[in-house]
């Protein structure tokens, strides 16, 4: 019998530390229904993302990738992790047999039993050509590993014109130096206004003859130019023979693509491949956990992975990029671009401060790049271009963040400044917020949204100002952080639209969506899920329902009223529905932890775990809405490991229901902070009691501070609610 023990130990034991993390990363999560995620070769925020497109267009596409389609056109180097509007697919390369150099359009069926991917690494096998196609990846340069048939004609195509959804090429260039090194670049307008990407290439064998074409006509150059431009490379090949093909981008200049390819000159493919798994291993290998559950393993890992994906090194191997005007600019640290701040400020940005310290510091340091340059705190931004995308101004929590939290590198002063410019511009209806107290909504679509969240903005604008003495500023932004207030109505709890002369707009229903940000009343959702976001305040919040009880009652109602959307032209970004509670979209991410500051941490800890099992899964379709460059992975990494910062420039993380059985990370202040969950199962997952550092800990909540010391949260869970952990109003978050 003991023998029998020790084997199930050891395996239990085995089945949770036995492989590397990245063997439990599935790069399909995510790729089909609305996950928009791409499945191929990228680092940890690297440059490059080599992957498949598919050539169809659509929301569905928005990453070149759906897992439904079994076609493909053409491998990409630069890709979107999870967005809801489609750009980049840069620089297009198809391997091919049995083609003429032509611009016609080339397709290849292929099977998913023949797809592979893996944190750096992705292949396939083009059916129509019998070709292996594989890809790896460093951050500023793409490995191409294609294995062909005999051929008197294989050919390996960039198609620079290629575009999907928003994005087209205004104009492309390309250059041969030799029989086996090319340069080029391709200038595109879409979402990103001014987009620039140079590249050089580099074959492992010499070309047998080039065909370039200019839009339709085939020119006899050695250096090209069209905004629609097709460059075709023949070979003949052996049976099984292997070409390798190096493709290294700047966003600046042509010689920071030279020079990031000539980094890698004496760097195979199995080296690349092998560095890039290192890398990763390296980032995922920071949270150590322990489940004796393959799925979860899966999922959590899975989801720290594209967490870790954007955003993106902008700044070239040289540290030069392209900035706001169009000029180059040269930076000695790291610059990021590929900010979906409205989605990331809420729980990606601060689970970057827990284990990436270094580079929330070069991440906000972009930011002020950004605020030089353009004169305001970037919005959404992709490729230096301010796409002005979604509300509020999100990158302020982040900033926040970082200074309340004390990150090394950066400067306050100068962020509080930048902040303060940006709260006092007269654009995106902050210049009506101000004189209303409210955005009306006869001035300014998606009227509630915006006010929410500049309320929000504001908060955090004045922790930074009381941090820094500046006590009159303080006073005016905690002012306006209470501008929410003013479009709630307690009469029927919920938040609504109002017009400039105070009047209610009419007539008002909770469950309506208008897409449309212009006549919406809320971005993306309804007052159901908007009504919630109050996180600088919940206790102002729960005063307006009407106490405790009443807020309880209202947020469970949330959970169980009926799931029907009304209006015309309904969001699609409203999914992953549970009464009215939408998981698929962000507005929502923080309300399931809400309970705790009502005194019910255990309905917390319900509604949580429930959300975690039920809607994210190791399908292909495994996340319920659009991924959103992290956050909706960083929600799970945060669930799974127990808590999540309902207010993410707070400090603060609520404790809800741990899904591991054991988490360790390595914090950035170097110390290692472990959470055990004891007597976790399926059905215990209540917190009965807990202890910190051996100590007895009654809060429900943990902060930033007392992990980055170091130490151990010992959850003790159970299969029925505790009516005294966390209930007292002196534990509750957010006092």
């Amino acid at each position: 019998m003991k023998k029998y023990l020790l084997c199930i130990f050891l395996f239990s034991y085995t089945f949770s530390y036995a492989q590397r993390a990245i063997d439990y990363v599935n790069p399909f999560i995510g790729t089909a229904a609305h996950g928009h995620t791409y499945p191929g070769a990228t680092v940890p925020f690297g440059m490059v993302q080599l992957s498949p497109d598919k050539g169809s267009q659509g929301w569905d596409w928005c990453s070149g990738y759906n897992y439904s389609d079994s076609i493909i056109q053409g491998f990409s180097h630069t890709h979107l992790s999870g967005t809801g509007i489609g750009d980049l697919c840069d620089i297009s390369v198809l391997p091919v047999v049995g083609k003429q150099p032509s611009t016609d359009k080339i397709l290849s069926h292929f099977s998913h039993g023949d797809e592979k991917a893996s944190p750096g690494y992705y292949s396939v096998v083009l059916k129509d050509f019998n070709i292996k196609a594989e890809f790896t990846a460093d951050t500023y340069c793409g490995f191409h590993r294609y294995t062909f048939p005999e051929a008197k004609d294989a050919m390996i195509r960039f198609d620079l014109g290629f575009a999907i959804n928003w994005d087209a090429a205004t104009s492309c260039g390309f250059k041969r130096i030799n029989d086996s090194t090319f340069t080029g670049y391709r200038f595109s307008t879409g979402w990103a206004k001014d987009q620039r990407v140079y590249f050089a290439v580099r074959l492992s064998k010499p070309v047998k003859s080039v065909a370039f074409f200019e839009d339709k006509a085939r020119v006899a150059r050695d250096e090209v130019s069209n905004k629609n431009l097709m460059a075709c490379m023949m070979f003949d090949t052996k049976p099984g023979e292997v070409i390798e093909m190096k493709v290294a981008l700047s966003n600046a200049n042509v010689a920071g693509a030279v020079a990031a390819l000539n980094k890698e000159s004496a760097i195979g493919f199995d080296a690349a491949k092998k560095n890039a798994e290192t890398l990763w291993e390296n980032e995922l290998e920071k949270m150590t956990v322990k489940s004796t559950n393959k799925d979860l393993l899966q999922n959590f890992y899975t989801a720290l992975y594209h967490s870790c994906l954007a955003p993106v090194t902008f700044s070239d191997i040289n540290g030069n990029y392209k900035g706001v005007k169009g000029n180059e600019v040269k930076s000695a640290k790291p610059v990021y671009s590929i900010h979906s701040l409205w989605d990331i400020f809420r729980a990606e940005a601060p689970l970057f401060t827990l284990f990436q310290a270094d580079r929330v510091t070069d991440i906000v340091n972009s930011y002020y790049a950004f605020y030089e340059q353009y004169g305001l705190l970037p919005i959404w931004d992709l490729g230096f271009n301010e796409t002005n995308t979604m509300t509020g101004y999100h990158s302020i929590p982040i900033i926040s963040d970082a200074i309340m939290k004390n990150i090394p590198g950066v400067d306050a002063a100068k962020l509080y400044d930048a902040m303060m410019k940006s709260a006092m511009q007269n654009i995106r209806g902050s210049d009506v917020y101000r004189q209303y107290g409210y955005v009306p909504q006869d001035k300014y679509g998606s009227s509630v949204t915006v006010t929410l969240e500049y309320a929000y903005d504001d908060w955090c604008i004045a922790q930074v100002a009381k941090k820094l003495g500046k006590t009159a500023d303080y006073n005016v932004f905690m002012k306006r952080s209470g501008s929410w207030s003013n479009l709630f109505d307690s009469g029927i709890g919920f938040t609504r639209a109002k017009n400039a002369d105070g009047k209610w707009v009419l007539p008002f229903d909770p469950y309506y969506s208008e897409h449309d940000p212009d006549k919406a009343m809320f971005t993306e959702g309804n007052s159901w899920q908007h009504s919630w976001f109050v996180p600088q305040d919940v206790y102002g919040l729960i005063a307006a329902h009407g106490g405790d009880a009443k807020f309880i009652g209202k947020l469970d109602s949330l959970f169980t009223v009926s799931s029907q959307l009304t209006g015309a032209n309904v969001s699609n970004d409203i999914s992953g529905l549970i009464g009215q509670y939408a998981h698929g979209n962000e507005p929502s991410h923080h309300i399931a932890y809400l309970y705790n500051y009502a005194g019910m941490p255990f309905k917390s800890a319900e509604r949580a775990s429930y959300i975690a099992k039920n809607l994210y899964t190791t399908k292909p379709d495994g996340l319920c809405g659009n991924e959103d460059c992290g956050q909706m992975s960083a929600w799970y990494v945060f669930t799974a490991m127990g808590f999540y910062p309902v207010n993410a420039a707070s400090g603060e993380y609520v404790i809800g229901s741990p899904l591991l059985n054991e988490t360790k990370l390595k914090m950035s202040s170097g110390k290692t902070f472990r959470l055990t969950a004891k007597n976790l199962t399926d059905k215990n997952i209540y917190v009965q009691s807990a202890t910190l550092n051996g100590k007895p800990y009654t809060k429900s909540f943990i902060t930033h501070g007392d992990m980055q010391k170091g130490g151990e949260l010992v959850l003790m869970m159970g299969a029925r609610p505790s009516l005294s952990w966390g209930v007292k109003p002196a534990d509750r978050p957010g006092k």
